[in-house]
Formats: structure tokens, C-alpha cells, sequence
């Protein structure tokens, strides 16, 4: 069995590169149909294999399996080798990633039909996915940083994709730099282990993370640290440009500037949950550390309500579904902060589907209203495109956490272990992922409005909008379903059914009621807080927007301040411009200066030639073909030869 596991894992990674390799060295020669029939065809075995062995691990409890592969290098005392982990997070997180990714794949199909560049677009998502399943299926942090750096790199060239756009360069240049800040944390984050644990391999940090507990280092004299604090929190400064946490989140509503379908596969389940899915890999550690722990919960409940404050004022609907993803990450966040790894877990389940709903279903609008995001130009769409607006309309209940959609379950379970933390910080971070309740069902639905309901506000003579076809609203159809109906089903076995559903693969933190099953979670749910704010920021939306569709004029001219302050993104934007961007030109621009033209090209290059000449015109002047001058000269020299040969 264990060989099996082996060669099918194998396989559910490299086909996918397979597929990328064919259509990106051969698109030409087979075309554009083939080009998208090999992808989608090895993406979809790798699905399918990912279906079995997540049968055996999940279903049957065989394993966890940890398979070595080969020694990569080996230097010292130290090996670095190349396997696979393969236990229930893996095989949750595989099945994620293929799912969504195969449907990505088919949409795309009718997305980028006639692109010039289709073969291209097929092969960097199908490498894309490659990355993410080595990423996820690692057994060591070497072979974790090779599908990190991957995914990273991918999505500068997915970003980037209509290279003669100059703000989809902008945005994967954005997106490519932030993400290197936080892995020079991440690097060092794995440096520390390595000599911490003299191992990368996660078996064997594990299983000697206890007695490293009480180990100190000194980053300041005299301050001695916790060794597992240090390298969990620069761990998490990895995650955070990865995951894009506050302040490193500046780089995702840019990414908007890629096709669509790589917006919902880089925001959906795949590039930005790699940083939640590594914290919950390495909670072992996180557990040990409450002062790690209670950072992770600040920046995450921090995430979760200002960046969703973000989404409210945004015109653009792709990035209204941007900072609503940055702030859903932000609830994960908050749940490994709060040390409820399965709930984290969880909701980047239940958030794929609804998210990758939502971000397709805005795709379908865009290619109906001739790839026109502003909703202020659309309205009345949701009886000219019936399908699109029912599948949206779900991903907005399941994003809102409304019951029974898949969402309610798994983003109530993480404001409820935040309400019951006692770490520092838990009251403020309960206050932030409460409210941040109200502004998400404010948000979403604002859209939904915008888009679909009112009075058209686009040119009928010029706009003639139509459902998109069967390639197009497959995908939503087929998203629709588990974002409705997944979160009822797993909720009970995921996190109050004994170990939960993950097992042993992260630390289990068993914070409510083990025998609640999902009718009993929606019976409660009248009585809870979250549901009434959700609830209330749907209502206060169709006030605004289909009641009195003039007060959010009111609003904006009442909170100018405050709006303008939205508008702004609180000034990260423009704060990285003044000192990093503006602040790395006047050093740059100082350097050459002072280091270039003046030393290197006025002293060494022209005061060299300056030099040769100077000592030129003394040798000319030397040579004056006077016999006197050269006796002279020749006992001047005689001279000097003496003193050296009596002194020495």
C-alpha cells in the first residue's frame, strides 16, 4: 500500500506539470484544442487519484504515510531529502486544489476563447498547479519552499499575463516583490529550525519539539527569547506575504489585473491559503507558543474587519471579491491564532468553493458586459443571465455565513473559538471578527445589488448582456453545489466527532459542544450574535441600494473622512510609495551619483586618464635633449641608490 500511495503521488503532481510542458513547448503544433484537452484530462486523473487515496487516509484511517524519495544532498551531519507527508490535511488539501483547479481549467475554455495567448495561459495554470500539490504534499521544508517559491513565481507570469497592459505588469511586478519580503522571514524562520532541531524534515521537529520548548536565543543582548516564538513568528512573516496579512496584503486586490479564472485560482484555494495551510501544518509548534499564537490572532482579526471595511467602497467587482478574500483570510488567521487548527482548516475548504462560485460567476458577468467591471455600468442582470445570478446569489449567502450554506458553519466555528479564547488580545480580536460579520453581508450583497437588481445602468444600444454558455456556468453549477450543501455535511466530523477529521495531522482544540451535529448548529444560531450581524449588514445593503438608493451619497458626504480614508487603503499604497518606492529611487539616484559618476567615473576611470597624462607632460618635459639635464639627472638617481644602500 505504501509503495502505491508513493507512485500515485507521483503522479498527482507531475501530471499536471506533464500538462503544462506539452502545452507550453508543443501548443503550436496541437493546437488550441488539444492544448486544453491535455490539461484539463491530466489535471483531472491527478483529481481522481487524489479522490482514492483520500478514501484510504480519510475513510478507511490508513497511514499517515511518510514517504522518502531520495536524498537531494547531504552535507555534514545534515540530509536533505525529497518525499511525500501524506495525511489528512494533505489529502483535504488535495482535493481542494484539483477540484477547483480542474473547473478553473474548464471555464477557461470559454473565459480566454480567442486569446492570443490560450496555449500559454493553459500551460502557466496547469505549472501553477504543480507548484501548489508539491507545495501541500511536501514532507520537509526544502521541498515546501521549491512549491512556495513555485506558486510565487507562477503568479507573477498568471498576473502578468496581458503583458501589454501596463497595470498587469505593475501588479505582478507588485505582487512578485511584497511576497520576497515575506520569505526572507520565511528563510530565516527555516535556517532557526535547522539548527534548532538539525533537521528540516517535519517528523523529526515534531517529534522533539518538546524538549526545544525551553530553549532560549538573544536577538538583543541581554533579551533572551523562546526559540519556538522566534520561528513561528517568522514562519508567519512568511504566511503573511503568501496568505497577504496586514501589512503585507497590498499586493492582492493588484493581482485583479490577471484573466479571471486566475483570480479564483490564486485567491480561491491555492496560492493565498499555502501561508494558513503551512500554520496548521507546523501546529505543533504554534502550540507551544502563546505570545506566536496571540500574534497571529491580532494581525488575522485585524485583517478580517479593516480590509473587509476596504471592500465596501469599491466599484470594481473583481475587487470587491479581492479584499473580501483578504479578509476571509484574515478569519482563518484568526483560528490558528486562536489555536483552532481544524476550524482554519475548515473554512479554506468551504471558502474555495464559494470563493472560486464567486469569482467565476463575476467572470461570466465581465464576458456578458464586454469585460465591463465597474458595477456602477451594470444593474438588471439577473433576469437576462438567470444561472449566473442564482450561483452568485449562493456564493453570497455561503460567504455571509447565512444557514445552512456551506460558509455559516465553518466561519461560525472560528468567531466562536476566538470568543473563547484567553489568549491576549482574543476580546479585540472577537470584537473585530463579529462586526467584520456585518460588513461582509454589507459588502457582498452591495455587489449583488449593483450588478443584478436596480435599473440597467449600462448602454442598451451598445451592451446586449446574455447567460454565458454551458462551458462558463458548468463550473458555477458545480461549485453552487458543495458551496451549499459541504459545510452541513463535514461540519461534525470536522471539528466535534472525537480527533475531527484531520486527526493527528494538526493539533486538535476541541472548543464546543462534541455531540452538536448541523441541525443542532443552525437551531443555536438564532441565539448567536454573528448570524444577526450578518443579517443586518444584508439588510442595512438593500436599504442603501434597492429601498433609498440615494443614501449611500448621504453616507459618503456625512463620512467624508472616513470614506476617503477607504479609498485610500489607509495609506499602505501610498506609504509604500513614499519610502519604499520613492526612498529606494533618491538612494538609488544618491549612489549613482556619489558612487558611480564620482568615484568610479570621474576618480578611478577619468582620473586614471587624468593621472597619464600629468605624468606625461612631466616625462616630456624631462626630455629636453640637454646633455647637462641627463648627467644631472643620472647623478641625482646615483645619488639616491647610495643613500639607500648606507641606510639599509
Amino acid at each position: 500500500m505504501e509503495q502505491l500511495i508513493k507512485y500515485m503521488t507521483i503522479a498527482i503532481i507531475t501530471l499536471p506539470l506533464l500538462g503544462s510542458l506539452v502545452s507550453g513547448l508543443f501548443g503550436k503544433k496541437i493546437g488550441t484544442t488539444w492544448s486544453h484537452r491535455l490539461t484539463i484530462f491530466y489535471v483531472f486523473i491527478s483529481f481522481l487519484l487524489s479522490i482514492c487515496i483520500s478514501k484510504w487516509i480519510l475513510i478507511e484511517h490508513l497511514g499517515p504515510f511518510n514517504l522518502n524519495i531520495y536524498n537531494w544532498g547531504i552535507t555534514g551531519h545534515f540530509t536533505f531529502e525529497a518525499g511525500f507527508l501524506i495525511d489528512p490535511l494533505t489529502c483535504i488539501m488535495l482535493l481542494v486544489v484539483t477540484f477547483v483547479s480542474l473547473l478553473v481549467h474548464i471555464y477557461s475554455i470559454g473565459y480566454m476563447q480567442d486569446d492570443p495567448g490560450y496555449q500559454r495561459f493553459f500551460s502557466y495554470v496547469s505549472l501553477f498547479t504543480f507548484a501548489m500539490l508539491a507545495l501541500i504534499t511536501a514532507n520537509n521544508f526544502l521541498q515546501l519552499f521549491f512549491g512556495w517559491e513555485g506558486v510565487g513565481l507562477v503568479s507573477y507570469l498568471l498576473i502578468g499575463f496581458w503583458f501589454n497592459k501596463e497595470s498587469a505588469v505593475e501588479g505582478s511586478l507588485k505582487a512578485f516583490l511584497v511576497n520576497r519580503v515575506g520569505d526572507f522571514g520565511f528563510l530565516l524562520g527555516i535556517a532557526l529550525i535547522l539548527m534548532t532541531f538539525h533537521s528540516i524534515s517535519y517528523i523529526p521537529i515534531f517529534n522533539h519539539v518538546s524538549e526545544a520548548s525551553h530553549e532560549t536565543i538573544s536577538i538583543f543582548s541581554n533579551h533572551p527569547w523562546s526559540v519556538i516564538t522566534v520561528i513561528c513568528i517568522l514562519l508567519f512573516i512568511g504566511a503573511m506575504g503568501k496568505s497577504a496579512q496586514i501589512p503585507l496584503h497590498v499586493w492582492l486586490p493588484e493581482s485583479m489585473e490577471g484573466p479571471t479564472p486566475i483570480s479564483a485560482l490564486i485567491h480561491a484555494a491555492t496560492m493565498v491559503t499555502a501561508g494558513i495551510y503551512m500554520i496548521a501544518r507546523m501546529s505543533p509548534l504554534y502550540h507551544l507558543s502563546s505570545t506566536a499564537s496571540s500574534f497571529v490572532l491580532i494581525i488575522g482579526a485585524t485583517g478580517a474587519l479593516f480590509t473587509g471595511l476596504v471592500a465596501i467602497v469599491q466599484n470594481d467587482i473583481k475587487r470587491v471579491i479581492a479584499y473580501s478574500t483578504l479578509s476571509q483570510l484574515g478569519y482563518m488567521m484568526a483560528a490558528l491564532g486562536a489555536q483552532a487548527y481544524a476550524a482554519a482548516i475548515f473554512h479554506l475548504g468551504t471558502h474555495a468553493c464559494f470563493k472560486a462560485l464567486l469569482f467565476l460567476a463575476a467572470g461570466s458577468v465581465i464576458i456578458a458586459m464586454h469585460h465591463e467591471q465597474d458595477m456602477r455600468k451594470m444593474g438588471g442582470l439577473w433576469k437576462i443571465m438567470p444561472i449566473t445570478y442564482f450561483t452568485y446569489l449562493i456564493g453570497s449567502f455561503a460567504l455571509c455565513a447565512i444557514p445552512p450554506f456551506s460558509g455559516f458553519y465553518s466561519k461560525d466555528a472560528i468567531i466562536e473559538a476566538v470568543h473563547h479564547a484567553t489568549l491576549t488580545g482574543a476580546h479585540y480580536a472577537y470584537f473585530c471578527v463579529l462586526f467584520g460579520s456585518f460588513i461582509t453581508g454589507f459588502y457582498t450583497f452591495r455587489s449583488l445589488f449593483l450588478t443584478f437588481h436596480q435599473k440597467p445602468r449600462y448602454d442598451v444600444s451598445h451592451h446586449h448582456p446574455h447567460e454565458s454558455p454551458w462551458v462558463i456556468w458548468l463550473p458555477l453549477v458545480l461549485l453552487a453545489i458543495p458551496s451549499f450543501f459541504i459545510g452541513g455535511i463535514f461540519v461534525k466530523s470536522f471539528l466535534y466527532d472525537g480527533q475531527g477529521l484531520l486527526g493527528t495531522s494538526v493539533v486538535f482544540h476541541n472548543f464546543l459542544n462534541a455531540n452538536a451535529t448541523a441541525v443542532n448548529l443552525i437551531e443555536e444560531s438564532i441565539h448567536s450574535p454573528p448570524l444577526w450581524f450578518a443579517l443586518s449588514g444584508i439588510l442595512f445593503a438593500w436599504i442603501c441600494y434597492i429601498v433609498a438608493p440615494g443614501l449611500p451619497g448621504f453616507f459618503v458626504k456625512v463620512f467624508s473622512i472616513f470614506y476617503t480614508l477607504l479609498i485610500k487603503k489607509y495609506g499602505f499604497d501610498d506609504f509604500n510609495k513614499i519610502v519604499f518606492v520613492d526612498g529606494s529611487k533618491i538612494m538609488a539616484n544618491s549612489f549613482y551619483q556619489t558612487g558611480d559618476q564620482a568615484v568610479i567615473d570621474n576618480f578611478f576611470v577619468n582620473g586614471s586618464g587624468r593621472f597619464i597624462v600629468l605624468i606625461s607632460k612631466l616625462g616630456k618635459k624631462i626630455q629636453s635633449g640637454f646633455l647637462y639635464h641627463y648627467s644631472l639627472i643620472m647623478t641625482f638617481g646615483l645619488l639616491v641608490f647610495l643613500i639607500l644602500i648606507l641606510w639599509y
